[in-house]
């Protein structure tokens, strides 16, 4: 543990500055957070609470200048005027991770990548809590300095195990960051328009987890991906790889890093000669049994015993917001996967489909190219249900392949979609887009579409 700061400034609210807040109160490190809108009654009440002064409507530069070090938000982007003027200063700056990190001994797990993030972090935690204390925390959820706040406000000991969901761009906030176990899902066209719609800029940023785990770690990676495989060559050619590489796939060829794979559909993992096979998932489709694999191949480099990670595997629930049925009416399954809000999440749901679609989609584009599922649109879609502010894009991706209809609410659209699905059929919605012009999050999205379709 490092608790070298006694002063410090945090940039934003949200769950990672209010985490950071909780835990400089616990710790007992003086700190100013700085918020550029406006704060709601629930965050003053809990900073009063904690002793964290505070103020709201903008950022006072010179108030922040004192601290020792600067705790950032996530989503403030580094080329905001008041970072660039602390990067300047030559104060060090970090995110909430970087820094809540510096106050645990646990063993870190850090998974990151375009989609299964969530669910191969998740899928690691109800491994791993059979035998070890761990808690889940990162972008999935509750930020890690709230957990590990939490933590020391109850008396709990310090954890064994943590493992963290994290984003590019906390990964982009990381300086000192040193996981144990490091696993990247995949790499595809996601959050572009964060780094000026150019995918080698994302592709580095998700590959910082590589360089950030250290000689003593493990890196794991899918090799059936065709981008996390070329930036793995250009790190080999360009940087020295500290931490031993794990590979999980199912394609040929396989790379030499491949311990991970798929035979006679059962998932084998060999490590030290030993192998170890997994017969039955409870999560069904090929984006989950990938998923099952990273999960499978973290537990079990953490030691956890084979029974354990088998037991585990065959008994995981699906997460809310992805693939998850709602209710099956009159003959029509409605499939809520609002947790999709890029092309790639979005292809996995279509592809698994038995039955025709009626797919609702739509919100915030961030780059998509939507070419790449008119293939699986013209097998699998039988009529689009586009909701969002401006549907322009969808429209001209998918005009004269199949129907159209366009909405501008949740309700709207799971009524035209129940309109247009027939017995037999599926009602997903898996909408490609971040849910910003309608919705809170993808979350408000996902509980909106299933209350409409219980009030259907």
């Amino acid at each position: 543990m490092n608790h070298a700061y006694q002063h410090i400034a945090i940039i934003g609210a949200g769950e990672s500055g209010m985490g950071a807040a909780y835990l400089a109160s616990m710790l007992g490190v003086k700190a100013f957070l700085s918020e550029f809108g406006r704060l709601s009654e629930e965050d003053k009440s809990s900073l009063e609470k904690w002793g964290v002064a505070y103020e709201e409507g903008g950022h006072s530069l010179e108030r922040i200048m004192k601290a020792e070090a600067i705790i950032k938000s996530p989503g403030i982007k580094h080329t905001t005027p008041v970072i660039l003027a602390i990067k300047e200063s030559g104060i060090p700056l970090m995110g909430e991770v970087d820094w809540a990190a510096r106050h645990t001994n646990a063993v870190i797990i850090a998974v990151t990548g375009s989609n299964g993030k969530t669910t191969t972090a998740t899928l690691c935690h109800h491994i791993i809590k059979e035998e070890r204390d761990v808690v889940l925390a990162g972008n999935i959820g509750l930020s890690l300095a709230r957990v590990l706040a939490h933590r020391i406000e109850s008396g709990a000991s310090d954890p064994e195990v943590a493992v963290l969901e994290v984003s590019s761009y906390q990964l982009d906030d990381a300086y000192l960051f040193q996981p144990h176990i490091s696993i990247l899902t995949n790499i595809t066209p996601d959050h572009l328009d964060r780094y000026d719609y150019d995918l080698s800029k994302y592709a580095r940023s998700k590959f910082q987890l590589l360089d950030f785990t250290p000689e003593t770690g493990h890196f794991i990676y899918c090799d059936d991906d065709a981008i996390s495989n070329e930036f793995m060559q250009k790190w080999h050619e360009k940087k020295i790889i500290k931490p031993r590489l794990h590979a999980f796939g199912c394609d040929e060829p396989a790379s030499p890093h491949r311990v991970t794979a798929l035979t006679n559909n059962e998932i084998t993992i060999t490590l030290n000669n030993e192998v170890m096979t997994i017969e039955e998932l409870a999560l069904q489709g090929k984006h989950n049994m990938y998923n099952s694999m990273a999960a499978g191949l973290g537990s079990k480099l953490l030691q956890i015993r084979k029974d354990t990670i088998r037991k585990q595997l065959t008994s995981f629930d699906a997460l809310e917001h992805r693939l998850e049925s709602v209710l099956n009416i009159s003959g029509v399954e409605y499939i809520n996967d609002s947790k999709a809000t890029n092309i790639n999440a979005t292809y996995y749901a279509l592809e698994c489909q038995q039955k025709p679609v009626v797919w609702i989609l739509g919100g915030v584009d961030k780059g998509n190219d939507y070419s790449e599922l008119l293939q699986l649109v013209q097998y699998k879609v039988k009529a689009i249900v586009a909701l969002g502010t401006d549907n322009s894009k969808i429209i001209e991706a998918f005009s004269g392949v199949v129907e159209i209809v366009e909405t501008n609410s949740m309700s709207q659209a799971v009524r035209k979609a129940a309109r247009l699905a027939k017995k037999g059929d599926a009602v997903l919605l898996s909408p490609c887009c971040a849910s910003f012009d309608l919705f809170e999050n993808y979350e408000d999205r996902g509980n909106q579409f299933k209350l409409s379709v219980r009030n259907l």
